[in-house]
C-alpha cells in the first residue's frame, strides 16, 4: 500500500477536525461548507495517485489487476471531479472575500489563493493532457501540480 493513503487518510481527518471546529465558532458557515466539498473532491481525484502508486509497488498481481480496474471505472470523472473542485474552491473563495474582505497579508488568505491558482492551472492542465497532447512531460507537471496542491491544501490548514 502506498504512503499516499496514510498521508491523504491522515489530511482528511484533519480537514474534518477543521471543518468541525470552524462550524462550532462561526455562525455563518456556508464558506467552510464549500471549501470542506471542495477539498474532498480534490482528495477523492488525488487518491488515484495511492492507487497508481500502489498498483506500481505492489507484488501481487492480483491486486494490482483488481486496483487497475477499479481505477478504470473511475477514470471517465476524474477530469469532472477536479473541475467541480475547482468551481466549489472558487464559490469559497468568493465566500471567503465577501465575508472577511480580500487581505493577502492574512496567511489563510495568502495560502488559500494559492492553493486556488495552483489547482486552476492543475485543472487545466488536466484538461489540456486530455484533449491536446498527453506527453509524458504534461503527465509530470500535472502530477507535480498535484503535489503542490497536496502541500497548499496542508499549509492552508495550519493558518
Amino acid at each position: 500500500m502506498s504512503v499516499w493513503f496514510l498521508f491523504n487518510a491522515l489530511l482528511l481527518i484533519w480537514a474534518v477536525w477543521n471543518v468541525m471546529a470552524g462550524l462550532s465558532i462561526h455562525t455563518t458557515y456556508v464558506h467552510i461548507l464549500l471549501g470542506f466539498a471542495g477539498f474532498l473532491f480534490f482528495i477523492f481525484n488525488w487518491t488515484r495517485n495511492a492507487v497508481f502508486s500502489t498498483i506500481r509497488n505492489v507484488e501481487s498481481r492480483a491486486v494490482k489487476v483488481k486496483l487497475a480496474r477499479m481505477s478504470k471505472r473511475i477514470v471517465p470523472y476524474h477530469r469532472w471531479t477536479g473541475t467541480t473542485a475547482l468551481i466549489l474552491i472558487i464559490l469559497h473563495g468568493m465566500s471567503v472575500i465577501s465575508f472577511y474582505s480580500f487581505d493577502l497579508s492574512n496567511m489563510k488568505i495568502l495560502t488559500g489563493m494559492l492553493a486556488a491558482l495552483n489547482l486552476l492551472i492543475l485543472v487545466l492542465s488536466g484538461w489540456y493532457r486530455l484533449l491536446f497532447d498527453s506527453s509524458l512531460k504534461i503527465r509530470r507537471l500535472h502530477i507535480g501540480l498535484g503535489i503542490s496542491m497536496f502541500c497548499f491544501t496542508v499549509l492552508h490548514f495550519i493558518f
